[in-house]
């Protein structure tokens, strides 16, 4: 796994970087200000971002913000305050962990992983979203175009539905494209 390191006090960045390394991980880029990580992430496309908060030019939690924007990846955020007003920022910008400085080796490693599980199941979460609008909306021109096969046919359900299918394995064209055809032949679109 890659994975983008921003902080700007150098020593903490090594530690990172080493600990990282030692645990099987690719640091593939290292910033020291939120707008050199948030370049990096566009440019390195790590598949993780760990992320201090108080930064120059942009904080880690505007940078993570823009990360996100451009191309959700699971972020952790490091910082010296646990204020709950920084860690609401954190949760409204989408970071998958946060960690208090300072951090011991046994905190950061089990945040990442559990940073990466959370984003599998918000991406798994978001696909089934997308699938299930995606047939919902399919169903809706499908049950239409029936409607008007038995309005202008006198067909039943049943014979309409038939219809519709021969047609879209006639056609070789995804039911969906057939009902919307369909539809926009007799002039209801």
């Amino acid at each position: 796994m890659r994975i983008l390191v921003a902080e700007d006090e150098t020593i903490i960045r090594l530690d990172l970087k080493e600990i990282l390394e030692r645990a099987g991980f690719e640091v593939c880029a290292e910033a020291r200000d939120g707008e050199e990580a948030v370049a990096l992430a566009a440019s390195e496309r790590p598949d993780l971002a760990v992320l201090d908060v108080k930064m120059p030019k942009l904080d880690g939690i505007e940078a993570a913000r823009r990360i996100m924007a451009e191309r959700p990846i699971p972020i952790v955020v490091l910082t010296a305050y646990g204020q709950d007003e920084l860690v609401s920022r954190a949760v409204e910008a989408g970071v998958f962990g946060y960690l208090v400085k300072p951090f011991r080796e046994a905190d950061l490693l089990p945040a990442i992983h559990a940073a990466r599980a959370r984003h599998k199941e918000l991406q798994a979460l978001r696909e089934e979203a997308e699938s299930l609008a995606e047939a919902l909306a399919t169903r809706k021109v499908v049950e239409r175009a029936k409607g008007l096969l038995m309005a202008r046919e006198g067909l039943s359900e049943d014979d309409a539905f038939a219809r519709l299918r021969r047609a879209s394995q006639v056609s070789g064209r995804p039911m969906r494209v057939v009902a919307e055809a369909l539809i926009a032949t007799f002039g209801e679109g």
